[in-house]
């Protein structure tokens, strides 16, 4: 008679609804992100409904709005490793209250300016990045990397909901008040999440100080030697970088398209980009589950090259009830981006030794959001040259394809990351 062995199974962490540390960041990170939407719905309106700025004018808004990703995105990642990173936090927000508050005091005088809004968008935007690279490579320290895909589909579910309802809340206040009072609303907004990281009480991690301080310059091609030859984060990146980079095309030409070809209001263009965000929350509470069941690894491919596609349904959209191919193709577009990245984040926080992971956070962020700028640019200039509707075609073409990278990469031979298929992990040389 053969006898059974029952295994001892690790009991699951408890939920991080009990983890106070966490509850104040994911509240200090989520009025950030309402913050960012709302702000990054205002100012393209204001530009195009009231300063009449030209496609070429939107897209260098646009591409303001990430632009710090290109100027500081690589040297960012090795300040973060070297600083407090929740302090590094506070002082971004704040900063980014005081820029904002210079718009309604231009407003107030008649002097604002496309220029100015450029100007602010672009400061604002580097101090984005320190903000996103601190926290992405702040969160494992505060939970622990066994809570890390609970911890970023949480704060998924919170930039998915700020995507749905600051684009919407921003478009009604400026129809509704002007430009001035929602920009404070905003900046207010910055300053509390400020407020709300100062109150987290468990330590905030200096870095090591008995690490020898490496040059600039060595530490930076570090972190882009090890995004290189990591197979699987490569074609992650280079996944990434071009959605995003299309995405950028789209981006500087999709207030136009809803306002001048569909003739749409103001609250109307911020309930439309909202669904972006909708979609996106369903994905959010969606993503535990669908990445556990289909695998960690399985998702990273399988989502994007599901859903990326549904991007094509946009450019088809006309007034009235033709615009619900536009709304269904954001819907599904908003869902499989946030499970996608979910999965492709919380990866490499995993994978990534914790003296890297500032480092590639870094430069995954600076090519993909430099990408994004990227694209912007070449949005208004096609904008200009071949009009807003093909545009959005070509910016919906491109994305469709980016997928091609994961689907393509060693990622289709594994399940979860920690099965690797064939050395899919290992770095190439």
């Amino acid at each position: 008679m053969v006898s059974r062995t029952t295994e001892a199974r690790t009991p699951p962490p408890p939920s991080l609804w009990h983890h106070r540390a966490f509850r104040l960041f994911w509240a200090a990170d989520s009025v950030s992100q309402f913050g960012t939407y709302i702000g990054n719905t205002i100012l393209p309106l204001v530009a195009a409904t009231t300063l009449a700025a030209t496609p070429f004018e939107m897209g260098l808004l646009s591409a303001a709005e990430t632009a710090g990703y290109l100027l500081i995105g690589l040297p960012a990642g090795v300040w973060v490793s070297r600083v407090r990173q929740r302090r590094l936090m506070r002082h971004a927000n704040t900063v980014r209250a005081l820029l904002l508050c210079t718009v309604p005091v231009a407003w107030w005088y008649g002097l604002l300016t496309a220029p100015q809004m450029i100007v602010v968008a672009l400061l604002c935007s580097v101090c984005a990045v320190l903000f996103d690279v601190a926290y992405q490579s702040h969160l494992p320290v505060l939970v622990g990397r066994d809570q890390l895909l609970e911890g970023n589909a949480r704060l998924q579910s919170s930039q998915s909901l700020a995507q749905i309802t600051g684009p919407g809340a921003g478009g009604t206040l400026v129809q509704l008040a002007g430009p001035a009072y929602p920009v404070l609303g905003t900046a207010l907004g910055y300053l509390t999440a400020a407020l709300l990281l100062r109150r987290i009480r468990d330590p905030d991690p200096p870095a090591p100080a008995d690490s020898p301080r490496v040059p600039l310059l060595t530490e930076i091609r570090e972190g882009l030697r090890y995004t290189a030859r990591t197979r699987t984060l490569r074609a992650i990146t280079a996944c990434t970088a071009t959605a995003n980079f299309f995405n950028g095309v789209l981006s500087a030409v999709q207030v136009l398209f809803l306002t001048s070809t569909l003739a749409l209001t103001d609250a109307a263009v911020g309930a439309v980009l909202g669904v972006l965000g909708m979609g996106g929350l369903v994905g959010a509470v969606c993503a535990h589950r669908v990445v556990r069941r289909l695998g960690q690894a399985r998702a990273v491919w399988l989502v994007p090259l599901a859903t990326f596609p549904s991007l094509l349904l946009v450019p088809l959209a006309g007034r009235g009830v033709l615009l619900a191919p536009a709304l269904a193709g954001l819907f599904i577009t908003g869902f499989g981006t946030v499970v996608y990245n979910v999965a492709q984040v919380s990866y490499r926080q995993v994978i990534c030794p914790e003296a890297m992971l500032a480092r590639v956070n870094a430069t995954v962020r600076f090519l993909g959001f430099g990408a994004l700028t990227l694209g912007a640019l070449l949005g208004g200039g096609l904008g200009e040259l071949v009009g807003i509707r093909p545009t959005l075609w070509i910016a919906a073409a491109g994305t469709s394809l980016a997928a091609l990278w994961v689907v393509g990469s060693p990622l289709r031979g594994m399940r979860d990351f920690g099965c690797r298929a064939g050395g899919a992990d290992r770095p190439w040389s």
